[in-house]
């Protein structure tokens, strides 16, 4: 493992210039929303989001050759298939139990609060909604078999489909290690590509500021800071949400972890608020690779779980899909949902499955919810009613995507007794 971590100054300077972007973007988003016509908003508002866009790309072309190599190297490295079936069924386990906990928090908290109990049904956002309904299809095994299995690889880099890759390279790391000595010149191959890959990402991690400016002036330019009075109630109580189960997180998080928890989670501030201020978990993929090896987890523990980890485990996804789907049950009074347990508890499980692989998917949260929901009865137009303050959840439930996968990895490299001090 070379070590190459930065003078900690630097650091902690990214994550207070992005804090300084998000509020100069807020001020200067309200400005313009209270004093600019609605016709010079209209298109102000996408050119500044252009910076934002810029970032995620960035961030995005760096994804598929940073999962493909690292995972490679990771299983290659991890050395035999006892192993990485070994540490494959380790971090399932706790994605599988984070997902459950994660989609009934979610469930039980929408139930509590009912969000979505006399909510305005005629301030729906139609057109939002009709291109978003355009975007899904029902779910089913077909499109699910499709999302899993490439058809191609430079298909699935090309569309940033992270599950496919994963199976891809799964599959071709095994291959790799089962030849042995002939496969060594490509593993120190892929070992190299993997950093000069993150020598990109701290390049692009300097946007990271310029993005989140674009992206928070943007939103509130639109929407202004009114819309947040109007949705408090949904934000807060689904941010209550977030808190409990950062809670459950981190106190598991403890268990295991102990004194280092606290360690991780200043490793964690930067990649955090870029996860919360551009809304992407995806945007912070490759910084998290840098900072879980930094915090001492086995970087072959990490290429191989993270990975698996924005596939599986987005937990934060997780939790808001029952929750908006439960909200606009609770607005359009569909008793057949929120009256019954039973049924809550399939959709429950539906999600489960139909949640896998979306991570390279923006707003993909919502698609999912459309997709499951038209099954359990939810009409697909409710969407509209969330459309509105989805980026608000958005920031929220990607730094929650971004908390977990970092536990996850952590508690793994700790099982497999490879966390070093």
């Amino acid at each position: 493992m070379h070590d190459h971590s930065h003078p900690p100054a630097k650091k902690s300077k990214l994550t207070l210039y992005i804090i300084i972007a998000m509020i100069l973007g807020i001020l200067l988003g309200y400005l313009i929303n209270t004093n600019a016509s609605p016709v010079f908003i209209k298109q102000f508002a996408p050119k500044i989001k252009l910076l934002a866009t810029i970032f995620i790309r960035m961030v995005q072309m760096i994804i598929a050759p940073l999962v493909f190599s690292t995972l490679v190297v990771g299983i290659a490295k991890l050395g035999d298939l006892k192993t990485v079936g070994r540490v494959g069924g380790k971090a399932m386990i706790w994605f599988i139990s984070a997902s459950l906990i994660s989609l009934t928090l979610g469930l039980i908290l929408v139930t509590i609060t009912k969000p979505g109990v006399g909510v305005n049904i005629a301030g729906a956002d139609a057109e939002g909604a009709k291109d978003l309904i355009g975007k899904t299809t029902e779910f089913s095994i077909e499109k699910f078999v499709e999302h899993v299995i490439p058809r191609s690889l430079f298909e699935a880099m090309a569309t940033n489909e992270i599950l496919q890759l994963v199976v891809f390279s799964v599959i071709f790391g095994v291959a790799l290690t089962s030849i042995g000595n002939k496969g060594e010149k490509l593993i120190e191959a892929l070992d190299s590509l993997t950093h000069v890959i993150l020598k990109m990402v701290s390049y692009v991690m300097n946007f990271a500021p310029l993005g989140v400016f674009g992206a928070m002036t943007a939103v509130i330019s639109i929407k202004g800071l009114g819309i947040l009075k109007t949705y408090a109630y949904y934000i807060g109580s689904f941010y209550l949400g977030l808190v409990v189960l950062w809670a459950v997180l981190l106190g598991v998080g403890y268990l295991i972890l102990k004194h280092r928890l606290k360690v991780l989670l200043k490793r964690l501030s930067s990649p955090m608020a870029i996860a919360f201020n551009t809304a992407s978990s995806e945007a912070v993929f490759p910084k998290l690779v840098e900072e879980m090896e930094r915090f001492g987890c086995n970087n072959k523990i990490v290429s191989f779980t993270l990975p698996l980890g924005y596939s599986f485990n987005l937990d934060g996804s997780m939790m808001y899909m029952t929750f908006a789907s439960m909200f606009i049950a609770q607005a359009y009074n569909i008793t057949s949902v929120t009256g019954d347990v039973g049924t809550q508890i399939a959709m429950l499980l539906v999600f489960m499955l139909t949640s896998k692989g979306i991570a390279g998917v923006p707003r993909a949260s919502l698609v999912v919810v459309l997709a499951t929901g038209g099954m359990f009865g939810i009409p697909p137009e409710g969407i509209g009613l969330v459309l509105a303050i989805d980026t608000f959840c958005d920031m929220g439930r990607s730094m929650t995507n971004v908390l977990g996968n970092a536990l996850a990895t952590a508690a793994v490299s700790k099982w497999e007794g490879a966390l070093e001090h």
